[in-house]
């Protein structure tokens, strides 16, 4: 078969360039998508995600807390540091992204709980309970 036209004989058929050309486009359209879905997917793990995710570790190497108040030298060495630390994570998270905002809420409770050493704070152990619910998604 020929593809050029001047030197078909006649009955011979001309290759059609169309299905090249039309395969061409769909490639390229398909490659578009797959770009596109692997941007989405970087984006996904965005700087606040990183900062929501790393206040929820600072969070789990608080360790468990106390139920009761509690003398300052009693407490573990760090938990103060991890807890301040997850709440400024969480609040830099919100800032970015407000989707994060009841995270910084929660860890803002559980900070206030940590710092008054009142570890039987009703309202800072319910804080503490919804922020590791919401860690548990992340």
């Amino acid at each position: 078969m020929r593809t050029d036209d001047s030197d078909v004989t006649p009955g011979e058929p001309a290759i059609s360039r169309r299905p090249f050309v039309a395969g061409g486009v769909v490639g390229f359209l398909i490659g578009l998508l797959v770009m596109g879905l692997l941007w989405a997917g970087a984006a996904s793990g965005s700087g606040a995600t990183a900062d929501a995710r790393a206040a929820c570790g600072a969070l789990d190497r608080a360790g468990p807390l106390p139920d009761e108040f509690i003398a300052p030298a009693s407490l573990a060495p760090g938990v103060i540091q991890h807890l301040t630390a997850a709440r400024d994570l969480s609040s830099a998270a919100a800032e970015q992204n407000p989707v994060y905002q009841a995270l910084a809420d929660r860890l803002g409770g559980v900070s206030r709980m940590a710092i008054s050493l009142n570890f039987a704070d009703p309202g800072g152990r319910r804080d503490l309970t919804l922020a590791r619910q919401l860690c548990a998604r992340l």
